[in-house]
């Protein structure tokens, strides 16, 4: 870590968030202090503000935040089944919406879009963004 590590309301302020926020973050493993002082202050890296950011990005998205805390700590996760398996859905969801009536398609339609702005938001995420 070449940068200066932050305390809590350090990150809180360059993130644009209180510093309860970034409790409650780390409360849920979202967050992971980089190291503690010897007053047993929390240090974070600067890096932490990012995935602040890509946090609250996948929120407005609907992403529940245990759910993207478990993504998160998923270092071993295989990105091309994933991605695999999300283009196979949306195939799905278009042959679906092919043959929908256009209520339904409409519905769809939303869906789609949804699963199109988290995939946008997915490819997102830099490749160095630390895990905890």
């Amino acid at each position: 870590m070449t940068d200066v590590l932050l305390k809590i309301g350090e990150l809180a302020a360059r993130a644009q968030v209180s510093p309860r926020t970034v409790d409650y973050y780390t409360s849920l493993g979202l967050l992971t202090p980089a190291k503690r002082t010897a007053s047993n202050y929390r240090l974070y890296d600067p890096a932490d503000v990012d995935r602040i950011h890509l946090v609250q990005r996948l929120e407005v998205q609907g992403v529940p935040l245990e759910e993207i805390a478990t993504a998160l700590r998923n270092q071993h996760a295989d990105l091309g089944a994933i991605l695999d398996r999300i283009d196979e859905d949306l195939r799905t969801l278009q042959t679906v919406a092919e043959a929908a009536s256009p209520e339904v398609h409409g519905l769809l339609a939303a869906v789609a879009t949804r699963v199109h702005s988290l995939i946008t938001v997915a490819l997102q995420i830099p490749p160095d963004l630390p895990l905890p």
